[in-house]
């Protein structure tokens, strides 16, 4: 699910360190973003996301791709259907900002990183976002113990070369019916293989909403317990999303094992924190193809699967299909502490998703759902 996302790239591997180059990719677009934020308590991730791209459609001849203008359009746009709008775009950019800072500021202080090793801070953005990064990231980065970088990347540029990768894609996983091309961003994990220097081979992609208590460099470890296919390590999702989505096809196949919880089922994934092996995106040929529009078309017809959350749709779809192409990240790695389903027809099933033994490394306050504190 797409965010001011975080990004997160290695080149070699830790296990056998010489010098390495850490990048962290500040990718997504402050429509990823409001993805998440830009809801009242009374609307779900569907309403929310299509109420959106309304606004973001009527708005179109004004606008200059604004998927990452942090302080501006977006807000705007997303307060514009009601009275006093303008102050509470006000709180709610505000509001992000505060989830940034909670971001950062908790990976700064339990960063830790070998002598030689630099992380490199990537924004995706435009010009307006990168004038407002520039200056949080001053602020954000001060205690740092370790060497880093910030770069900027043209939301527009990137945008150019996502587009006709996954435009056949949208349709599928998105809210409304047409293929918007700003809501490329949603997909950026998807086909980040693509679009990124061959000379990039491991990225860790996180969203915005997180709040770290371990070191970020110990989730590059994962990578090496990868079993051989896999291409992708990710979360499992905490709620049943996807035992309502996939909600024709359980019907229709009253024995399947989609959409049913943990430890026997397949409850589908969340992106809020990913491990993308480009290399092996890059060479597997299976994932490729499921990335061809026929293919796409052909699994969402097979599992009667209609979504609106993007990149997270799109691997839990084909996941149900080819389970090993995904390596299952522990769910310390991703709490997410959303209860939205609960309230909405779920609760007597919601804590056998919900639950999440073991320690947590990184809490995600998904659905605006507040963090605790250390």
């Amino acid at each position: 699910m797409g965010i001011l996302r975080l990004v997160v790239r290695i080149m070699g591997r830790i296990s056998t360190f010489r010098s390495y180059q850490f990048v962290l990719l500040l990718a997504a677009a402050l429509a990823v973003v409001a993805f998440y934020y830009f809801g009242s308590e009374r609307q779900n991730f569907s309403t929310t996301t299509k109420r959106i791209k309304q606004t973001q459609a009527s708005h179109n001849a004004n606008r200059n791709d604004a998927d990452l203008t942090v302080d501006t359009r977006l807000p705007h746009e997303a307060g514009s259907e009601e009275q006093g709008g303008e102050e509470r775009d006000v709180d709610k950019s505000r509001s992000l900002q505060d989830k940034f800072k909670v971001a950062m500021l908790s990976m700064v202080k339990h960063g830790r990183f070998q002598e030689g090793e630099v992380l490199v801070l990537h924004f995706v953005s435009d010009p307006t976002s990168k004038e407002l990064g520039e200056r949080m990231l001053q602020e954000f980065l001060l205690d740092a113990t370790f060497k880093y970088e910030v770069l900027f990347h043209d939301v527009v540029a990137l945008t150019q070369k996502l587009f006709p990768i996954v435009e056949a894609m949208q349709k599928h996983f998105s809210a409304g019916s047409g293929a918007y091309y700003s809501d490329a961003i949603f997909f950026l994990s998807v086909a980040m293989h693509h679009i990124m220097p061959e000379s990039l081979t491991r990225i860790v992609q996180l969203d915005l909403d997180l709040k770290y208590r371990t070191n970020i460099r110990d989730l590059f470890q994962e990578f090496d317990q990868f079993p051989p296919g896999a291409v992708i390590g990710i979360t499992r999702e905490m709620q049943p999303v996807y035992r309502h989505t996939f909600w024709q096809y359980r019907k229709e196949n009253p024995q399947t094992r989609v959409g049913e919880p943990p430890p026997d089922g397949l409850p589908g994934f969340n992106s809020g924190v990913m491990l993308l092996n480009l290399g092996a995106m890059r060479a597997s040929a299976l994932y490729n193809e499921l990335l061809e529009p026929s293919n796409v078309a052909k699994l969402a017809d097979q599992y009667r699967f209609r979504g609106h959350l993007g990149d997270q749709d799109f691997f839990t779809m084909i996941g149900m299909e080819h389970p090993e192409l995904f390596y299952s990240l522990s769910c310390g790695w991703n709490r997410q502490l959303c209860t939205w389903w609960r309230d909405h027809g779920y609760g007597d099933v919601f804590q056998l998703y919900y639950r999440c033994g073991g320690p947590v490394y990184i809490y995600h306050g998904n659905c605006n759902t507040p963090i605790p504190d250390d």
